[in-house]
């Protein structure tokens, strides 16, 4: 089992930048309109002819009322009806990708995410998964990863029924934060009975997993208060949990400027939130998965990181790494071999193409063998803590120590600080060092500098 992660606080406040989550590498800062359909089309051919499995990832933008906090890509509206065209164009484009593939191509992953995507009508969601269902090979057994997010406030247990039939088996529920004071602070007012009957019907129905989402370091959130909703969080019972950290980006993300900046907790009540809430967590069982999340001990989160096969994608950490990613709406990123495509991020645009019948691809990347080596150095230590420099060694064809000589003397400085333990066989990140990983891999990132550093949160 792997060690505790320990907190040391001089160690935090020195290693606590601004980095990626490096749900990808290179991340999406570097993506780039060079990379178009032809590119997608070349890569899903890549991928019929290697039978590779796939993960779908359905991204839904419309929510019915705003979270300041939020910096997803969504559309607000009161207006049910303004799904309708969005679907027809998505289910355009569910089509036009899937002649691509082979049917023969299992689907191992489903997410559904958002916005909200229980803010489309049961009838919708219906002829949504017919839809995906006949172009693609979906699992009729249950024994796939099919995952929606749900806000409680948009759901009940008609709607968890429905879900559950349609052959979602995994549910990840946005709470944030229980405290009224923060709730209103973020426009975001759900009570803890609404959260309370979404798990007791997804436990009714037999789901295979729940994940509860929180936030720290929001308005008018104190470490006393913090805990209070840790703690009912925990009474929960949920099976993973994701403990994010607040990025206030006002000048990026048009929502949080109605956060008023003087009502924020400052650097050292965050880091003391974040202190306690690992202490809670730990002492109820949980394991620290890796930079926010958390898990049970017997979740497969938990197995894979002990049996080294766990794995990082654009839908975080992940047991389906080795399937082609496949994202569809507006703004969404597929990953399919070494290429990174993304959909126009615009409504507009995004429908505009479909109705052409144009994919609405207009920016990605397309690895070369360095982004590849790194990418796979990053992918173990912020998923192992561990690097063995032989797997790199045999994998590439490379001397690990030459190839990277130039970022010896980080290392060991990260060594000496007691970050990492460096020798030359391996790096291991210490206990002392797991909950600032993002700060080790950021070494091996050939694109961070101090100027596009700034486009990306806090590791704590």
């Amino acid at each position: 089992m792997l060690d505790d992660i320990r907190w040391d606080t001089d160690l935090i406040r020195r290693y606590d930048l601004a980095g990626p989550r490096y749900t990808s590498y290179p991340t999406a800062v570097q993506f780039d309109g060079n990379v178009g359909t032809f590119d997608l089309f070349h890569a899903l051919r890549e991928s019929r002819k290697a039978l590779r499995p796939l993960s779908l990832y359905v991204h839904i933008p419309f929510c019915a009322n705003i979270c300041y906090y939020c910096a997803c890509n969504k559309v607000i509206t009161k207006d049910r009806g303004r799904a309708l065209p969005y679907l027809q164009r998505l289910e355009q484009e569910i089509q036009l990708i899937a002649c691509h593939l082979d049917p023969a191509q299992t689907v191992e992953q489903l997410h559904f995410g958002g916005g909200t995507p229980t803010f489309l009508s049961h009838d919708e969601l219906r002829q949504l998964m017919a839809q995906l269902r006949k172009s693609f090979n979906l699992l009729d057994d249950d024994s796939g990863d099919y995952g929606i997010e749900i806000d409680p406030r948009e759901a009940d247990w008609s709607t968890m029924g429905l879900l559950r039939e349609l052959g979602f088996n995994r549910v990840s529920i946005g709470v944030q934060d229980l405290d009224p004071a923060v709730q209103r602070a973020v426009n975001r007012l759900q009570s803890p009975d609404e959260t309370r009957a979404v798990i007791e019907a997804a436990r009714t129905l037999q789901f295979r997993s729940i994940n509860i989402d929180l936030i720290y370091g929001l308005p008018k959130q104190t470490p006393e208060h913090f805990a209070r909703t840790v703690e009912e969080v925990i009474s929960l019972q949920p099976d993973r949990l994701s403990v994010f950290n607040y990025a206030h980006l006002p000048e990026r993300f048009m929502p949080q400027r109605r956060i008023n900046s003087d009502e924020l907790p400052t650097p050292v009540q965050k880091l003391e939130m974040l202190q306690q809430t690992i202490e809670q967590l730990t002492n109820a069982g949980y394991r620290y998965i890796g930079m926010d999340h958390f898990a049970l001990p017997d979740d497969e989160l938990a197995i894979a990181q002990e049996e080294s096969t766990l794995q990082r994608n654009f839908q975080g950490y992940t047991t389906h790494g080795h399937c082609d990613l496949i994202g569809l709406g507006v703004s969404a990123i597929s990953q399919i071999g070494d290429l990174y495509c993304q959909n126009s991020s615009d409504l507009n645009q995004y429908q505009g193409s479909l109705a052409s019948a144009q994919l609405a691809t207009n920016r990605g990347l397309l690895c070369t063998l360095d982004d590849r080596v790194r990418r796979a150095v990053i992918q173990q230590l912020i998923c192992s803590f561990e690097l063995q420099f032989a797997m790199i060694q045999q994998a590439f064809n490379l001397d690990f120590r030459a190839y990277f000589a130039p970022l010896w003397p980080q290392l060991q400085g990260m060594a000496q600080d007691g970050l990492i333990e460096l020798s030359d066989e391996r790096i291991s990140v210490l206990p002392a060092g797991r909950l600032l990983v993002r700060s080790v891999c950021m070494v091996f990132d050939a694109y961070l500098d101090q100027q596009n550093r700034q486009r990306f949160s806090r590791v704590i």
